[in-house]
């Protein structure tokens, strides 16, 4: 009887050790890197001067918190868009009909995801800032300049995604919808974001580059 009891004090004991380590096996203490590609589409108002174009990219760095079930999502967006002018400006003397623009919003989210085994659901939010490119056209006796307009823009950033575990990598996928307070001729900028890609674990370099940067810092702040 007294052996029984040991044996299920043991059991217990690991149980709880378990349950403190967090029964996220998958992303305990891990950070991952993801690359994707994909496409932006336009929404609402948007649509009458920005249009879907083949690439989109994303890269982001996926930080485990202490509980696993939630994590932090640095991450750039860089978007292309087929551009069509709907004013002239006072500084050129064209308009352009059919243009590129380029969008590059870093997005700065937290979130939280679910294990199912080998299948990850998340969701996160966060706000962005980044640059936005618009073309302009210039015409200076017989040839057309064109001049690419830059302006910071801000704004906010929530998605939904899901990824599946290999041996060694992650196929992730993602649905994202992206929102500046900053307007396009006009216009505000309103897009879903749609990517595609793959997620690979950067612990150990990130352990390593812990380690170099310790006793740099440890000197650098300690008195002389």
């Amino acid at each position: 009887m007294r052996i029984n009891v040991f044996y299920a004090i043991i059991l217990l004991n690991v149980s709880y050790s378990y349950a403190q380590t967090g029964v996220d096996t998958i992303h305990y203490k891990k950070v991952y890197y993801f690359a994707g590609t994909g496409l932006g589409i336009p929404l609402g108002k948007t649509n009458e001067v920005l249009s879907p174009k083949v690439f989109a990219g994303s890269m982001g760095v996926d930080f485990t918190l202490r509980n696993p079930k939630y994590y932090v999502y640095p991450a750039l967006y860089m978007l292309s868009f087929k551009y069509k002018q709907q004013y002239s400006d006072p500084d050129y003397n064209k308009i352009i009909e059919d243009g590129g623009a380029s969008i590059y919003m870093l997005s700065l989210a937290a979130g939280r995801r679910k294990q199912y085994n080998r299948l990850n659901a998340y969701i996160y939010a966060g706000p962005t800032i980044g640059l936005v490119s618009e073309p302009r056209a210039e015409e200076v006796g017989d040839i057309v300049k064109i001049h690419h307009l830059k302006s910071i823009a801000f704004g906010t950033k929530v998605g939904v995604g899901a990824d599946y575990k290999f041996p060694g990598f992650f196929v992730c996928s993602e649905f994202g919808y992206m929102y500046n307070f900053n307007r396009i001729q006009g216009r505000p900028f309103q897009a879903l974001t749609i990517m595609v890609g793959l997620k690979s674990d950067i612990t150990k370099i990130k352990n390593k580059v812990v380690d170099i940067l310790t006793p740099i810092v440890s000197s650098s702040s300690s008195p002389n």
